[in-house]
């Protein structure tokens, strides 16, 4: 199940000859994550870091880049998880302007301890919650 937002592609996103710098799009995909921890996982991703010290760093990122996007752009970015571990999440990103696949990544975190640095489970609320948006097999 896709998770998406639109994005206004901003001067901050741009190299100078206006086009998205790529690494901007590991930037967007990660604000796209947070969103949907706060709108459909049902935990509130400041109070996740703050409050229960955890974190979900990437620990391994694959992009391509297939089109450009430009300063002013709107374009949609949606993210499908399609295997949860005990402490890792793997994700697919994809970037769409104008009906064109602008970029196409596959993301995976793990959540971690902030105090001991380390991967950590997550607790069962909050798989449940991911579990219900993992890819089926077909």
């Amino acid at each position: 199940m896709w998770f998406a937002r639109d994005r206004l592609i901003r001067f901050n996103h741009c190299d100078p000859a206006a086009i998205i710098f790529y690494p901007q799009y590991f930037v967007l995909f990660h604000e796209l994550m947070e969103d949907w921890f706060n709108e459909a996982l049902d935990t509130n991703y400041g109070e996740y870091i703050r409050s229960a010290r955890l974190g979900v760093p990437a620990v391994r990122a694959d992009c391509e880049f297939l089109s450009q996007s430009r300063l002013g752009d709107v374009v949609r970015f949606q993210l499908e998880p399609i295997r949860l571990g005990n402490s890792s999440l793997s994700f697919e990103g994809e970037a769409w302007g104008s009906d064109e696949l602008r970029a196409r990544a596959r993301i995976t975190v793990v959540q971690m301890s902030l105090d001991s640095r380390r991967a950590v489970p997550f607790d069962a609320r909050l798989r449940a919650n991911i579990a219900r948006f993992v890819r089926r097999s077909e």
